[in-house]
């Protein structure tokens, strides 16, 4: 078991969690960059496959973090990873909520409450922007994920039926 790598673990998903405003999935492209590019706990291609389990998987999406801690030091970083994704965020939540309820009639809340809506949705886009550059490596993939992209946006189709669509293509070897 190296301490190191544990710290590091440490250190990434607390800060994480703290910065998760939205779920876990808005903190992906940092994520992204210390797994990846600063700690090399796997590859980019490594990232997108842990990121497509983690999702397709029953359960909470966080699931990823569990993966790479996994990935980084066995069981011992799966689990403090998870740990540590998990409760500064739960400890923040329970004392801002605390604090929110007491507030519920402040302008800086009304303020606060319509600033967080458009920064989610800016870090869930640069999140899809991360993964796709992960995962996609050919025009064909890029066209897959724009048409995937469309139909989730446009139409009210199960996302499983899309997503499973787009891994027999995979699997046809068309991507």
């Amino acid at each position: 078991m190296n301490i190191r790598t544990l710290t590091q673990i440490l250190i990434l998903f607390s800060s994480l969690s703290i910065l998760s405003i939205g779920g876990g999935n808005t903190v992906l492209p940092e994520m992204h960059r210390k797994a990846v590019d600063n700690y090399h706990w796997v590859t980019g291609k490594q990232f997108a496959d842990v990121f497509a389990i983690s999702q397709a998987a029953p359960g909470p999406s966080i699931l990823i973090v569990t993966i790479l801690g996994y990935k980084a030091a066995g069981v011992a970083g799966a689990i403090l990873a998870t740990i540590a994704m998990i409760l500064p965020a739960a400890v923040l939540v329970y004392l801002v909520s605390r604090v929110w309820e007491r507030a519920k009639d402040m302008p800086l809340r009304k303020a606060v409450e319509k600033g967080l809506a458009p920064l989610t949705v800016g870090l869930i886009l640069a999140s899809g922007w991360v993964m796709s550059k992960a995962a996609d490596h050919g025009w064909q993939a890029y066209i897959l994920t724009a048409i995937c992209t469309a139909i989730f946006t446009t139409t009210k189709i199960n996302p499983v039926f899309i997503v499973a669509a787009a891994g027999f293509v995979g699997w046809l070897g068309w991507v």
